[in-house]
């Protein structure tokens, strides 16, 4: 008898839950008691599954999807890459200045500094596309797959770097109050979407050796604080934190501050490394782990 046979040691005892799902529709008249929904099964009742109750099952699935496809698909290590949703790529950049012209003096300000920051577009793409091209394969998977916030701007120049490679790379959309859609570059089977920020979050950094952070608003720095929160107190070891845009972000945030108000130690700044150009950003992860630039 081979394992194959009936009654082999590897043959599964009990249905699939879809060969279950299957069988109940065949089987099941159509009577009052089998349209009520109490008769469903649980795990395909959706009004049941969205209770408050089983928010708890709602986590767990959140993290279990993108885990299990993420191995499925031999993806062993991510390069993240933050940023703003507003800044223009350099080809859009002419026509954004066109259209302010005859905006009112703050808001023409507002247009002009985004449109500055169009140089960082083109940054995340170089070093996505350099990353994905390098085709990094360790222990059987592929590390340092690109892996964005999967909407536009910075995030859509990560995923299209990455794409323009020839590479597979991921998108971790959210469900917001606007409309909102993966980018076109990032690969469809590694194309997830999340009701919870808690998350998403943390599969931005399941997976991550090297983040790079550009300039952005408060998701951006939602993420970023997180994440050097998270390595400050040592919940995660240290990995490269590559962020883009000094002149940004000593504007918006008063780093030394900080120190000189005691909350954070000056030893914690090292944990950011400053970068303004892609090939700054690989020299700093191909050191950190010792590999061929």
């Amino acid at each position: 008898m081979t394992e194959h046979d009936e009654g082999g040691l590897t043959d599964r005892k009990f249905p699939t839950a879809s060969e279950a799902a299957e069988q109940a529709d065949k089987q099941a008249p159509d009577t009052p008691q089998t349209r009520d929904p109490a008769y469903k099964l649980a795990f395909r009742d959706t009004d049941f599954l969205l209770r408050e109750e089983l928010r708890p099952v709602r986590f767990q699935l959140e993290l279990l999807k993108p885990e299990m496809l993420l191995d499925e698909a031999g993806v062993g290590s991510t390069l993240v890459m933050y940023g703003s949703a507003r800044i223009p790529p350099p080809e859009a950049v002419a026509t954004a200045r066109e259209g302010a012209a005859n905006l009112p003096e703050k808001e023409r300000i507002v247009v002009e500094r985004l449109a500055a920051k169009a140089k960082y577009y083109a940054e995340a793409y170089a070093l996505a596309r350099m990353v994905s091209e390098k085709r990094i394969v360790d222990g059987g998977q592929r590390q340092f797959v690109v892996c964005s916030g999967g909407g536009p701007s910075i995030m859509e120049a990560a995923n299209k770097g990455a794409a323009d490679a020839g590479a597979d790379t991921i998108g971790l959309n959210i469900v917001l109050p606007h409309e909102q859609a993966p980018n076109p570059y990032v690969t469809p089977h590694l194309s997830f979407q999340f009701h919870y920020f808690a998350l998403r979050k943390m599969h931005f950094l399941l997976r991550a050796k090297a983040v790079a952070v550009f300039p952005g608003g408060f998701g951006t720095f939602d993420e970023f604080f997180e994440l050097l929160t998270l390595v400050q107190t040592g919940k995660l070891k240290p990995i490269p934190i590559l962020l883009f845009g000094r002149e940004f972000w000593k504007r918006v945030v008063d780093w030394q501050a900080l120190v000189e108000e005691g909350v954070i130690g000056a030893r914690d700044l090292d944990l950011i490394t400053w970068c303004e150009t892609a090939d700054e950003a690989w020299g700093h992860i191909a050191s950190f782990y010792d590999l061929e630039t």
